[in-house]
């Protein structure tokens, strides 16, 4: 089955660019890193070996030159101190040795066999030079003196091939590190070359797969959009140009479909028009029930708040004064029946007053001021100045910020949240710790107790209205002040929740740091 090479998709024409130009690349690293490899070790070995060979076989010249001058001269004159070269040169012999055979000059190799033969002849000098120096020799002979001049001539002839290949070494060395920089130069030239070439094919392949493809399908396109909407588009090239081409002809034929629909549509618009003004009506209708229906709310707030806690009010003192008349008088039962009629009008003055409050947050919002919230603790503990005193708790709190609140609701907010921590204690003394820290644009206030705790399970419930974790007769309570609290801190722009990860029973809530850029 024959393949479309021009059909294939951009990616794999990409790929089969970038794997071209990777093994040519490759290639010219390759040999760049060859090149460099050869110029360094010719360096190298001119630099590190031959240099420090010639370098030696020098001092070893100049060792022996002294030796030479040492001994003539004491021959001359006989006198101790002009065998001092000797002596000097004998030393730098032996350093200079050491430092050829550190660099290779070792038996086998020509350098090393150069210097064995200077070594011979030097210590066939030495041999015949020595006895004329010694403590009490006797005057040297012209016969001696001729005999070590013509040994000298010897040793000299023995340096000077030595230096000979030496010198002979080093130009190798230098040939060779001229050929490997020559070596390199061409590399680099081929790599600017491959690079060149490399940037030339990408450009007239992409040209030639991509560019071209994409401006015909421009063109169509253009010609579409400014003048023959009907004129059919047709992608060519690479998979996704030609799925391109194809995906623009369907919304070409969509947008001719959603035009003809819109001119149907059109006529429908006048109807519709009229429907929306009468909506408009009915909405406008429906507002202002609602705001009677607001107005009537807040008649029955007033009417529950007076009128209905009147004959409250009423049962609840005709009760109490039947207990005192009566007392004693009525059996246990009939004393019993009072004392529930009672305590019933007592807590339905309580709930009333609780769905009162809790039904005024946010209905008529009072002024929002900047108050210290340490203020706004202290008023809530002079108001639980009792609870704390029968609780026999203690109530710390930490550096607390400025918050722009309504100081009344927010006084209501503490105040439940530390009542409760009074309220559900254990067997200990209760002790409660109010804090504060900066989160981002919020303020994250801490009220936390060492009371009987409340289980992750309840986390939600507790801020529902009526929800009681336990019966009246264990804690009082209506059961709404989470509930308000959370309304409270809601409706200044927080969030209230119950911290189930904390180890003490901690109840946390945010109010927007505002204009207050500081920390507590």
């Amino acid at each position: 089955m024959s393949v479309d090479v021009r059909r294939w998709p951009i990616g794999r024409w990409l790929a089969l660019l970038a794997v071209g130009e990777t093994v040519l690349l490759l290639a010219a690293l390759v040999g760049g890193g060859i090149a460099l490899n050869n110029l360094t070790d010719a360096r190298n070995r001119l630099l590190d070996v031959i240099g420090p060979q010639r370098l030696g076989a020098i001092q070893l010249s100049t060792a022996l030159l002294n030796q030479e001058t040492g001994v003539r001269g004491y021959q001359l004159g006989r006198q101790p101190d002009f065998l001092a070269p000797y002596t000097d040169g004998m030393r730098a012999e032996a350093d200079a040795v050491a430092q050829l055979r550190q660099y290779g000059a070792v038996p086998g190799t020509g350098i090393g066999d150069d210097l064995e033969a200077v070594l011979r002849a030097a210590a066939t000098w030495q041999a015949t030079a020595a006895p004329t120096i010694a403590p009490g020799a006797p005057p040297v002979t012209p016969a001696q003196v001729e005999r070590g001049r013509v040994q000298f001539v010897a040793v000299r002839a023995a340096l000077d091939t030595q230096l000979a290949h030496l010198a002979a070494v080093r130009d190798t060395g230098r040939a060779e590190l001229d050929a490997a920089a020559s070596f390199l130069n061409a590399m680099l030239v081929a790599v600017a070359v491959l690079v060149l070439l490399l940037f030339a094919v990408l450009f007239l392949g992409l040209r030639q797969v991509i560019t071209r493809p994409i401006l015909r399908l421009a063109g169509e396109v253009r010609q579409v959009a400014e003048s023959d909407v009907h004129h059919p588009v047709h992608g060519s090239g690479p998979r996704e140009i030609a799925q391109l081409g194809a995906d623009v002809e369907a919304m070409r034929q969509r947008i001719l479909d959603e035009v003809a629909e819109l001119e149907r549509a059109h006529a429908l618009l006048d109807r519709r028009t009229r429907e929306a003004e009468q909506s408009n009506a009915m909405l406008d209708r429906r507002t202002r029930e609602l705001e009677r229906s607001n107005a009537d709310l807040e008649q029955f707030a007033y009417v529950a708040s007076h009128d209905l806690q009147e004959p409250l009010r009423k049962v609840a003192s005709f009760c109490q004064l039947l207990q005192r008349r009566y007392q004693g008088l009525l059996d246990e039962r009939g004393e019993q029946y009072i004392e529930y009629a009672v305590d019933g009008a007592k807590r339905m003055q309580v709930l009333i007053n609780d769905l009162l409050a809790f039904s005024r947050v946010g209905r008529r919002p009072g002024e929002h001021v900047l108050v210290d919230a340490g203020a706004l603790v202290d008023d809530a503990l002079g108001n639980l100045d009792v609870a704390l005193s029968l609780s026999g708790g203690k109530v710390s709190r930490g550096a607390l910020p400025e918050v722009r609140v309504e100081p009344a609701l927010m006084t209501a907010v503490f105040q439940n949240l530390i009542g409760n921590a009074l309220k559900f204690k254990g067997e200990a003394p209760p002790e409660v710790r109010v804090t504060a820290e900066r989160d981002g644009e919020d303020w994250v206030f801490s009220v936390s107790d060492t009371g009987i705790g409340i289980d992750a399970e309840y986390a939600e419930r507790v801020f529902a209205l009526f929800q009681r974790l336990h019966t009246r007769t264990a804690y009082p309570g209506t059961g709404i002040g989470l509930a308000l609290c959370r309304r409270i801190v809601e409706h200044h722009g927080g969030r209230i929740w119950l911290d189930t990860e904390a180890s003490d029973t901690t109840f946390r809530f945010t109010l927007p740091a505002g204009e207050d850029k500081g920390d507590a």
